[in-house]
């Protein structure tokens, strides 16, 4: 007879309080416990006849055997959940149980992805205990994930209730088997030898590998029988083109299926969910989305987050001073919580701050403490990553390598030094410690500079209040259709209206147009003269159908029809070993241009913040980038101020919607400092979560700010603002434009402004961007009115505006290697040579002005498209400028002697990291100096005909 809930929960119960119980791994990641104490042989404390049970009907549709493991692996927990299942398991469990496609958006450590294998898991041993035979060797579930180790890590979970629902059919006689098994690229020959033999009725893979498969002959056919699709931390895919890859090759599975699979998405906290979930099931037939439900469970954790500061005086307490009040600060939350995660925001940084604790305090050895980032060996990551599982180490410093994956089930803090950028990244990083519902997540942000303060307060406030910024998925790609259109040609000759048809269901391809799609036919049917010179070959054919007599004629298609065939016949090797979307990179050797004397090395990453004439560090010496040339860079030696500093690729930029808000907080701050001074406005702010210290450096900085150039000086949701200093020192003439909308739409903004300024003043213009506005630097003998430009830009225009402002540019390039790279156009391996990403952009570099003089040519028009769309943010540019024009947005100027303390991080292109330069600190208190001596002078001449403000 099958137990109810009650009766199970009252068994495992006792078998808890005899000891009876207890073999469970807390890898099987419920949500629900956090300590590796699942199952374990404590007795409950609660009365199992008495505590509340709301979902007894989900545990209902279960299998004996699978409802007999659920109870006894979480059976404790029912009191704290309300139930046996966590939100997301409750919700998601009937939908997939029912074959209704569903997003799962739920924070981490609250058991999604098991709410999505438990309906999965149910129907195979179902199938597998009424069928005589068992299950077919096929696959039935594809998990697809965004890393190898959290494919590994799903493997090593889904192990425990595999082995555990086996057990227990076992003892009624019953043997089935579900098999799993990990394919990705590090898997080996033989072990996907075996998967054809004895094939796995759940494959973990990854969205390179999935389009792999989609084309290996022999393998694409144990994928007809697919009826689950699980895609992991959607929210990380989709915004990239790794997710608009994915999005076509789910299509693709859908041609070859024998019925739609149900896809279920897992996502932390993110926004908008509508389009995550659309970009999740594509589109019907019709054009419309497929049917699904979404499951929000995003907030069913509870937070406690705090942003703190050494000091609250980040400009004259000595850097020491600051570096020894973070350590020590780290020091002690450290050894106050088991297990913590430090993310830094650049590789350097986490280095650096293991090495400091190692240095600074008894305690920490390899045995205890570890770093984790991509630029270390697969072999020391996965060391720590098994310490994190494990709970041997107590602190893992990391840069963004463990935002996601791995279950860290001991972590009980994350602390965050400086600004992770967005609010939803905040939440994805906190949300790594308590990894049990029912617990509450502690976080800590540290920051170290005062421009990081005010976004870190406005940031943390968001989270608190629910706000999420918005992911934005790539459109129309042609580098990435480019490859899905090849793959399919060289499956099968097929209708040209097929393969139309299955682009556009992906979510990404949605408005994809005949011209489009014209576009990308003429690119791979090589239909430009003197393509093929420069050795790029034609992919496709694209013809109509012969009649019977003809000479290529295929019966099962009618004669007239419009076919597509692959060219060549290298090509399935061609595609199968240069296929995906993640770009090589290089190493460029810096040499000088006088002696070319070689001093260093830079990171081709690096190349996208340089322009012309831009100073940087390297080896402790200063240099002023001139052009490269391949993989060489070209500099000369100088003297003068760094304006890139050396780790300033590797941060991530401000989101966009987070910049909004930090202008909306300063219009609010304004209006507290003008109706009652910094009390009142250190009252307001005491009401966010951050530290006394934080406080009163936001509200001095503030102060200080509108008592020496006025509130209108301060950039807010209504107003930019165009600060201009000149600096006789130097004979130059310094803009610095106030906009808090994140570094990518500084970046396409200030370029726009720098082509306007360099045309009116026939003169060289120096850019620096940053994440709250952009720097302009001309000589002083040259003037222009950099607010008028800003009011006179052409929302219209804008687009043909960063074309032509990105023509000869290093990062075009660059982007056009990666496009080219992507599109097949470039070749990285080819008849057993591999051609190294160096060897990648010399090749593209030679293509790029043959390239660029095509018309209408796919290639050179997605990479323009990516850098304007996808990097610079053309569309928030475009809003802004029609807000500007609608006089919803003013633009203001101001003249000043000095920086003011809102442009002190734009004058010196400095943010924090864990250590800052002496030379930094000494410009700011120069700066700072300044400042106060002018602020002393208003307030001496307030004196003679009124009251000043006070700054207390």
């Amino acid at each position: 007879m099958v137990q109810s809930g009650r009766e199970l929960l009252r068994s495992a119960a006792a078998d808890a309080a005899s000891g009876g119980a207890g073999n469970a791994d807390s890898g099987a990641g419920n949500g629900a416990a956090d300590d590796g104490d699942l199952g374990s042989a404590d007795p409950y404390d609660f009365d199992p006849d008495s505590v509340d049970i709301a979902d007894s009907d989900v545990l209902d549709r279960l299998e004996p055997a699978v409802r007999e493991w659920w109870v006894d692996q979480f059976g404790r927990y029912v009191q704290q959940n309300g139930g046996f299942f966590t939100p997301p398991q409750r919700e998601a469990i009937p939908l997939v149980d029912a074959g209704t496609n569903a997003l799962v958006c739920a924070p981490t450590g609250s058991g999604k992805t098991l709410a999505s294998f438990t309906a999965i898991l149910n129907d195979l041993f179902r199938r597998g205990r009424e069928r005589e035979d068992g299950l077919d060797n096929a696959v039935y579930c594809l998990y697809i994930s965004p890393l190898k180790s959290l494919a590994n890590d799903i493997h090593r979970n889904l192990t425990v209730p595999l082995e555990g629902i086996r057990d227990r059919m076992d003892e009624r006689g019953t043997d089935v088997e579900v098999r799993h098994a990990i394919r990705h690229g590090d898997t080996d020959s033989a072990a996907r030898q075996r998967m054809l033999d004895e094939t796995p009725h759940i494959l973990n893979t990854t969205p390179e590998t999935l389009a792999i498969l989609l084309n290996a002959p022999k393998f694409r056919e144990k994928l007809r029988s697919v009826e689950y699709v699980v895609v992991d931390e959607i929210h990380s895919l989709a915004e990239n083109k790794r997710g608009t890859h994915l999005s076509v090759s789910l299509e693709r599975l859908e041609n070859l299926v024998e019925t739609s699979p149900t896809r279920i998405g897992c996502s932390a906290t993110v926004e908008p969910l509508s389009t995550m979930a659309e970009f999740l099931v594509g589109r019907d037939a019709d054009g419309d989305p497929r049917e699904h439900e979404i499951v929000d469970t995003r907030f069913v954790r509870d937070f406690d987050l705090q942003l703190e500061c050494p000091t609250d005086d980040l400009i004259h307490t000595p850097r020491s001073d600051v570096q020894s009040g973070f350590y020590d600060r780290l020091d002690e939350l450290i050894r106050s919580h088991r297990n913590t995660l430090v993310f830094t925001n650049t590789r350097s940084g986490a280095e650096r701050v293991l090495e400091n604790l190692r240095e600074r305090y008894d305690g920490y050895d390899d045995a205890n403490s570890g770093c984790h980032h991509g630029s270390l060996s697969k072999e020391r990551r996965q060391a720590v990553e098994e310490g994190l599982k494990d709970g041997s180490l107590d602190v893992v410093t990391t840069s963004t390598s463990l935002e996601l994956g791995i279950d860290m089930p001991h972590l009980d803090l994350v602390v965050q030094v400086g600004s992770p950028k967005s609010v939803a990244s905040l939440l994805q990083r906190v949300g790594r410690a308590g990894h049990s519902l029912g617990e509450t997540v502690e976080g800590r942000v540290i920051a170290l500079d005062r421009d990081e303060l005010v976004e870190c307060a406005v940031m943390l406030q968001k989270a608190e209040d629910g706000f999420v910024d918005r992911v934005f998925v790539p459109e129309k790609a042609q580098d990435v259709a480019a490859q899905h259109v090849y793959g399919m040609a060289i499956n099968a000759v097929r209708p040209e209206q097929e393969v139309l048809a299955t682009l556009r269901r992906a979510y990404p391809y949605r408005n994809y147009a005949e011209a489009d799609w014209e576009q990308l036919l003429r690119y791979l049917t090589a239909d430009y003269e003197g393509l093929e010179d420069k050795n790029v070959y034609a992919k496709v054919w694209r013809d109509t159908n012969d009649p019977p007599s003809g000479e290529h004629h295929y019966e099962e298609f009618d004669v007239g029809e419009h076919l597509l065939g692959k060219r060549g016949r290298m090509a399935r090797v061609i595609y199968m070993t240069n296929i995906g979307t993640i770009p090589d990179s290089f190493t460029c050797e810096v040499l000088t241009r006088q002696s070319e004397e070689w001093v260093g090395t830079l990171d081709e990453n690096y190349l996208d913040t340089l322009e012309k004439g831009d100073v940087f560090v390297l080896g402790g010496d200063r240099f002023a980038y001139r052009y490269r040339r391949g993989s060489k860079v070209y500099v000369d030696r100088t003297n003068a101020r760094a304006t890139v500093p050396s780790w300033f690729s590797e941060r991530l930029p401000l989101s966009y919607d987070l910049g909004r808000e930090i202008a909306a907080f300063q219009r609010d701050l304004l209006d507290r400092l003008s109706a009652g001074g910094r009390p009142a406005a250190r009252e307001w702010l005491r009401g966010f979560p951050v530290d006394e210290n934080a406080v009163r450096a936001i509200a001095r900085l503030f102060d200080e700010q509108r008592r020496y150039a006025g509130a209108k000086s301060v950039a807010t949701d209504e107003r930019l603002v165009v600060e201009e200093e000149l600096d006789r020192e130097t004979y130059r003439r310094h803009f610095y434009v106030h906009s808090t909308y994140g570094r990518r739409f500084n970046d396409g903004l200030s370029r726009l402004v720098a082509a306007q300024c360099a045309r009116r003043s026939n003169a060289n213009v120096q850019i620096a961007v940053a994440d709250n506005g952009f720097s302009l630097s001309m000589p002083l003998n040259r003037k222009v009115d950099v607010g008028a430009i800003l009011r006179d830009l052409d929302p219209e225009a804008v687009r043909s505006e960063l074309r032509a402002s990105l023509d000869g540019t290093d990062l075009l390039k660059r982007y056009f290697r990666i496009d080219a790279t992507r599109a097949l156009m470039i070749l990285k391996r080819y008849k057993g040579y591999e051609k190294s990403a160096a060897e990648q952009q010399v090749s593209a570099e030679m293509l790029l002005s043959f390239a660029d003089d095509l018309d209408d040519f796919a290639v050179i028009d997605e990479t323009y498209r990516e850098l304007i769309e996808d990097k610079l943010n053309v569309a928030a540019i475009e809003d802004v400028l029609n807000a500007v024009r609608a006089g919803d947005v003013d633009v203001v100027t101001t003249q000043v002697d000095s920086p003011t303390p809102r442009a002190f991080g734009l004058a010196t292109l400095l943010a924090s990291d864990v250590v800052l330069a002496e030379d930094e600190s000494a410009a700011l208190q120069e700066f700072h100096a300044r400042v106060l001596e002018e602020i002393d002078g208003n307030v001496a001449r307030a004196s003679d005909g009124g009251e000043p403000s006070s700054p207390d």
